[in-house]
Formats: C-alpha cells, sequence, structure tokens
C-alpha cells in the first residue's frame, strides 16, 4: 500500500512540475517583443549574415549564355533562352529564367559561371498571390535589377510579366547610352 502512495505522489509531483515548465514558458512569450517591435520589417530590411542565401542577383550584360549554371544546377529550374548574336561572336540572352518554386537556394549555379553574372543576393521576400510570380525572368526586369544593381521585389516581377521582349540586347545600344547620346548632341559645345 505504501508503494502505491508513492506512485500516486511521484505521478502527481512529476505532473506538477512539467505543467510548472509549460506555464513559465507560456508568460514568457507575452513579455518579450514581437518581431514588428524589433524590425521595422516592410520599411527596414531585416539584417542578414554576410553568407545568407536568398534570391539571386543577375547581370544580364556580362552574360555569355554558356548555359553552366542552367547545367549544374540539381532541380533544373533554370531556363536560359539564347541566340546567336548578330553583333560579333557568342550569343544574345533573350531569357534567363528561374522557377523559384523549383529552386532549393543552394547555390551551387554561382560557383561554374566563368564571368561571375549570377551571385546569391540578400533578399528573402518574394511574396506573390500566384505560382506564376515565383517564374523571375531577369532579361525581362527593369534595366538596375537586371544589371544587378538593385533588388528583387515582387512588384518589379509583376510588371516584367507584360513585356514580351528583353529589356536590352548585348551589342545593340542600351536605352542609357542613347539617353547619353541624346544630352551630348543637344549640348552646344
Amino acid at each position: 500500500m505504501r508503494e502505491w502512495f508513492r506512485n500516486v505522489w511521484y505521478a502527481i509531483s512529476t505532473l506538477y512540475s512539467g505543467m510548472a515548465v509549460t506555464f513559465r514558458i507560456f508568460l514568457e512569450t507575452y513579455r518579450r517583443k514581437t518581431f514588428t517591435q524589433v524590425y521595422e520589417y516592410p520599411e527596414v530590411p531585416v539584417p542578414v549574415k554576410a553568407r545568407y542565401r536568398g534570391f539571386h542577383r543577375f547581370d544580364l550584360t556580362t552574360c555569355i549564355g554558356c548555359d553552366k549554371c542552367a547545367a549544374a544546377c540539381p532541380v533544373d529550374c533554370i531556363y536560359i533562352e539564347k541566340q546567336k548574336s548578330p553583333v560579333g561572336k557568342g550569343f544574345r540572352v533573350d531569357g534567363f529564367t528561374i522557377d523559384y518554386s523549383k529552386c532549393m537556394f543552394c547555390a551551387l549555379c554561382v560557383d561554374p559561371c566563368p564571368v561571375d553574372c549570377i551571385f546569391m543576393g540578400s533578399n528573402h521576400d518574394l511574396s506573390c498571390y500566384s505560382r506564376d510570380g515565383c517564374l523571375v525572368d531577369f532579361a525581362k526586369l527593369p534595366l538596375e535589377v537586371a544589371w544587378g544593381q538593385a533588388t528583387l521585389n515582387p512588384t518589379v516581377v509583376s510588371e516584367a510579366k507584360v513585356l514580351d521582349q528583353p529589356v536590352w540586347i548585348k551589342g545593340e545600344a542600351s536605352p542609357f547610352e542613347a539617353n547619353l547620346e541624346d544630352s551630348s548632341r543637344s549640348e552646344p559645345v
């Protein structure tokens, strides 16, 4: 009989100590700051570590269309459309699409690139309402993003879906160069 009471007391005391830990953790959740009190997320970007592997940054001006990044991708999420360049030798990249619904952010596409035109960025948010928003064609993004000077964001990706031609083709005059030539002609010497 004494053994039975000891077992009952042991069961009640261990249950009480376990519930005390649970109740203490429950109360600590109300004392800590929320994520938005620590980081002002939409307005101020969340700080990330130096080796963070976020959404890709791609420089369209240096890409030679060698397909090494697409061949190195283990999940086959990089699609490159290219054609023989009419000016000089090499290829003209008409489409450089990454399917982020497949991408596992392993950075295996970064290493084989001979001209370092693709690298991992620090952006971690590319929210969208459909799977179509996960397909990003870097050749049809605005020039600042396509040239790797600005970060990728959902608004830019959705605006790029309506374009049917690449924004800039290597070997042809870029819009920035055309604006520079026009402004130099208009200034008197």
